[in-house]
């Protein structure tokens, strides 16, 4: 068990209830369950009653999954899937369990580093049908260090600013800033018409590291390292913020300049909040946010005009671009009775015709997986067009772990409500990439 990770847990009492298995279905299955290599032990039993737990950690999704789970009762009727999602303390929880030694048969983490860091928990996926299935990109952010695939993409994903077009048009406007001085200019457009330029979700710690990214992509480039070499500088404790001025510098005046230019109460703004704030043309900006954000948007306003683009970071308009991947991972028990079953149902549902159209059709995210249509969806089509175009950043925010993301988003709201001063903050952020930036 990896020690940094589990220390300072406290016990809980916890008191949760499971969803039902309910849900829409939105296709027709079209594909057999896949998978007769499921878990190094053939196919499953279709004749055995299972019951398959899954733990995660989307709300947004909760639709989206019953359907694929009443799809799946079609195909396996012995099989129930229950679904349980937590939001708040998540990560707490979970961990609690894991110690507990109660790990859910699927539970959700977050890709990248923290694939190594439930390496001894999860089952490997290498030679699955579902893994051939993913996209090269996504298979990479679900691999541990050692090459074996041990998690599955919830979605892909698209990390950009995302803005109101005819907000922007009516400031006169006409293309979205790709430098720090055109985006103030374009701000003192906005404001000049009466539009607030940002709509900010700062009670969210995960929102911070959408934004930082952004920085630390540049900020290698710059010193001519990669992200991850740079992260793990960082990480190593070989690296000071203050040596890498889009970071320390570039990172904090645009931080300071959404809070002076935003919505009020940036601390009490949570997703939903900025996501009304937005949708309801309060602000002309989604700060932070990506593609999930789509469809929420669409149910306050659905003739919004929806644009995205990347962050002016620098004078360099090549730095500002939007960033692709995949963040999010599930994960599946090695140890659990139930783990046959639970990969034949994900190679189902990554390989199947259903599973193919799920992703666009019924989650409508960015598939992650090959062979699977965009959704129907503005911010996808136009992420399709700019990687025509011009490269995707890197989602360097894989190269650090959740724990230390989480403090980093914790340190930047006491930053913005005034408790530390910038050089305070970069001190406690260094500090805790080095004590939690990574599993080792």
């Amino acid at each position: 068990m990896k020690k940094k990770i589990w220390a300072g847990l406290f016990s809980l009492t916890l008191i949760m209830g499971l969803l039902s298995a309910c849900g829409g279905n939105n296709a027709a299955n079209n594909g057999a369950a896949g998978g007769t290599n499921a878990g190094n032990g053939g196919a499953a039993d279709d004749n055995k009653k299972v019951t398959i737990n899954m733990f995660t950690a989307s709300p947004e999704y909760t639709d989206a999954f019953n359907a694929y789970i009443a799809e799946y009762k079609k195909v396996k009727p012995n099989v129930t899937i229950n679904l349980e999602i937590m939001q708040s303390d998540y990560n707490t929880v979970l961990k609690s369990r894991i110690a507990a030694g109660s790990t859910p048969d699927v539970f959700q983490t977050t890709a990248g580093g923290d694939i190594d860091t439930y390496a001894e928990y999860s089952a490997d996926l290498t030679n699955e049908p579902l893994a051939a299935a993913m996209t090269d990109a996504v298979r990479a952010n679900m691999s541990s260090s050692d090459g074996k695939v041990l998690g599955l993409p919830v979605k892909g994903n698209l990390f950009s600013i995302v803005y109101n077009k005819k907000l922007f048009e009516d400031a006169g406007i006409a293309t979205f800033p790709r430098t720090t001085a055109e985006m103030e200019d374009a701000i003192a457009k906005l404001e000049a018409k009466g539009i607030t330029p940002f709509a900010n979700a700062y009670k969210e710690w995960w929102v911070w590291k959408h934004l930082f990214q952004h920085f630390v992509d540049a900020a290698a480039q710059d010193a001519g390292v990669t992200p991850k070499e740079l992260v793990d500088k960082f990480i190593a404790g070989e690296a000071k913020i203050k040596d890498y001025p889009l970071l320390y510098n570039n990172f904090f005046a645009y931080v300071d300049t959404t809070v002076k230019h935003g919505t009020d109460k940036p601390l009490e703004r949570d997703s939903n909040a900025q996501v009304s704030d937005f949708a309801s043309g309060k602000a002309a900006i989604l700060n932070g946010k990506g593609a999930w954000d789509e469809e929420a948007i669409k149910k306050i306003t659905p003739d919004i005009q929806i644009g995205i683009a990347g962050y002016p970071v620098s004078d360099k308009p090549e730095q500002s671009q939007i960033i692709t991947g995949a963040d999010q991972a599930l994960r599946i028990n090695k140890d659990s009775a139930v783990a046959k079953e639970t990969i034949e149902f994900f190679n189902w549902l990554y390989t199947s015709e259903y599973g193919k159209n799920w992703f666009s059709s019924v989650a409508k995210v960015i598939p992650p997986i090959k062979d699977a249509p965009l959704p129907d969806l503005d911010m996808p089509k136009q992420m399709d067009e700019i990687l025509k175009k011009e490269p995707s950043g890197d989602l360097s925010i894989n190269y650090s772990l959740d724990t230390f993301h989480q403090k980093f988003g914790e340190i930047m709201q006491a930053y913005i409500g005034g408790s530390k001063d910038k050089d305070a903050a970069v001190a406690e952020i260094e500090q805790a990439w080095v004590q939690l930036g990574s599993a080792q």
